[in-house]
């Protein structure tokens, strides 16, 4: 079997993620081709070299995957009465696994198949121990296995990273909206913060007494989530914030727009969730940076519904291209994003 590499996305993402891949892969002197349906929620991206593919295109520098894996095989036509002695056989010779997770696509097909993926996990730890193929506690040093059901009796078998991946099942961070949130897109802003930096940059970076720009605001969902970090937020939206959070005494809301608005000395954040066209939000955001009214920025782009990975590829270059300096930038598709993705930029 051609060596692949087993990518979830969004259901819907497809020909987003197949475009990435492909692009990437040709950047990197590589060929290859994606093998998906619309709405299957992940893909499979054949390589002569998956693994320099890998290395090629790190997990955190993919936009549309949501999890990137290496296929170690894919067994269809299985007996349900049976599933565990194949998994066996094809895992024979192929090293220790440090973890092991049950998983399925985020889609219409692969949703009915969590209780499934819950009971046979249970059923695989124990035999995958007996073999010596799993380590008896999790063990990080070690790769991690996924199991993959595609339906009853199709499932694929991957290798994961674990520095080198999500770490979450199915790529997915769990989290709650707060009861004190003022909008669901509080989440959005979390996830970015959880998915876009490490755990090392969220403690330099997000200190208390910072100062920061929310550019299209209201109702609050992303000036709340500053505020818990203890940071000063000027909200600039000309809709009503929630009262709530202008008496907290770290949020100054200005009815400005927030495409005009400049900030009188540099922040420390701006976010963005403004609705409008991608490429002129893009523009906007590099001249923040061009112009060092901010040192580290979050904001979304809108995507339109054909050539979304054009798009994406474009915005961004106008984005760096404006800024006019060297930057870090990270991009993706959350999961709690739609049509859109969400970006962190930060001066190098």
């Amino acid at each position: 079997m051609q060596a692949a590499l087993l990518c979830y996305c969004r259901a819907g993402f497809e020909p987003e993620l197949a475009a990435e891949l492909t692009d990437r892969a040709a950047g990197a002197g590589l060929a290859g081709y994606a093998r998906t349906r619309r709405g299957d929620g992940y893909l499979l991206f054949h390589c002569e070299d998956a693994q320099a593919l890998s290395q090629a295109v790190p997990w955190r520098a993919m936009v549309f995957a949501r999890q990137k894996l290496a296929l170690v095989a894919e067994l269809p036509g299985l007996d349900p009465r049976d599933r565990i002695t194949p998994m066996l056989e094809a895992l024979a010779g192929k090293g220790r696994w440090g973890e092991l997770w049950v998983e399925h696509p985020d889609s219409d097909a692969g949703k009915p198949l969590s209780a499934l993926a819950r009971s046979f996990g249970n059923a695989l730890r124990p035999a995958l121990r007996r073999r010596g193929f799993l380590s008896e506690k999790p063990d990080p040093r070690l790769p991690r296995l996924h199991v993959c059901l595609l339906a009853g009796d199709h499932l694929l078998l991957a290798r994961a990273d674990p520095g080198d991946s999500a770490p979450w099942p199915l790529g997915i961070p769990r989290l709650r909206l707060h009861a004190d949130a003022p909008s669901r897109s509080a989440l959005k802003l979390e996830e970015a913060l959880l998915t876009l930096l490490t755990a090392r940059e969220r403690e330099a970076l997000l200190r208390p007494g910072m100062r920061a720009a929310d550019l299209g605001a209201a109702p609050g969902g992303w000036t709340w989530v500053l505020t818990r970090h203890h940071i000063h937020v000027t909200a600039i939206d000309n809709g009503p914030m929630k009262p709530a959070l202008l008496d907290s005494g770290l949020v100054t809301h200005r009815r400005e727009d927030g495409f005009r608005w400049v900030p009188e000395r540099t922040l420390d954040w701006m976010v963005c969730d403004m609705v409008d066209q991608p490429r002129r939000v893009a523009a906007r955001m590099g001249e923040w940076f061009a112009n060092e009214w901010c040192r580290h920025a979050i904001f979304n782009l809108k995507l339109p519904m054909k050539k979304r990975w054009q798009e994406t590829r474009d915005c961004l270059a106008l984005f760096t291209g404006t800024a006019g300096r060297p930057l870090d930038v990270r991009a993706r598709q959350l999961y709690h994003d739609r049509e859109e993705i969400t970006v962190f930029a930060t001066g190098t």
